[in-house]
């Protein structure tokens, strides 16, 4: 008999909080998962699905322990994780849920070996990069911040006003200041909800927050 509420997840597809895996062979790989996961909104793998949303089930228990390797081992700090066992049409399918850390940034490895930030956007796994791992550790201050209407946040909002998004390279080369300084005054507005940054496989753009949360948190998407 075919499991209502899996199949329900299953028609969702994948998304930002949820992914499909047809099986766990590798350990270092399905650690950069778990960590875009835990660094962004929190989600769910789905292991013994494929990418289609066919039902295939997992092969054996070792498929768990991997996963356990990969939280434990390979992401650094660990992440936390829970287990679901559905079962469906004589298949198991193991649900993986990762929650949202509060201990983020979680690093895990690249395919030559190398420790890096992952994120979780849309339905894929991208890095990190230096400005928003700045604004996490502001955030953790937590230390209020006033506006200084300097030229540079100037160029930027008026900029912004007019113009979609920016890039960090059109920034501080149209306002002609460092990119050291460039970051500082992106990671302020980032803390104070002014901007918002998103993330794309080809780019990455700040734009001015639309919608602020109440968290000063804003979405990847």
């Amino acid at each position: 008999m075919r499991n209502k509420i899996l199949q329900e997840k299953i028609n969702q597809g994948e998304h930002q909080q949820q992914d499909f895996k047809f099986a766990i062979n590798d350990s270092k790989k399905i650690a950069r998962s778990l960590a875009a996961f835990a660094n962004t909104d929190g989600g769910s793998l789905l292991v013994g699905v494929k990418d289609n949303g066919k039902i295939a089930g997992v092969a054996s228990e070792e498929e768990y322990y991997m996963i356990e390797a990969a939280a434990k081992m390979y992401c650094k700090p660990p992440v936390n994780f829970e287990v679901l066992e559905w079962k469906s049409e004589g298949k198991t399918v193991l649900e993986i849920i990762i929650p949202q850390s509060d201990e983020k940034p979680h690093k895990a490895p690249t395919k030559d070996g190398n420790y890096k930030v992952y994120i979780r956007v849309k339905d894929q796994n991208l890095l990190a990069n230096k400005i928003l791992l700045e604004y996490w550790k502001a955030q953790k201050r937590n230390k209020n911040q006033l506006l200084q209407l300097n030229p540079p946040e100037k160029f930027l909002l008026d900029y912004l006003s007019e113009n979609e998004s920016i890039s960090f390279t059109r920034f501080y080369k149209k306002a002609n200041i460092s990119r050291y300084k460039a970051e500082k005054i992106l990671v302020s507005l980032l803390c104070m909800n002014i901007i918002e940054i998103h993330f794309t496989e080809k780019e990455i753009y700040y734009t001015l927050s639309e919608e602020p949360n109440e968290d000063g948190y804003s979405s990847f998407e």
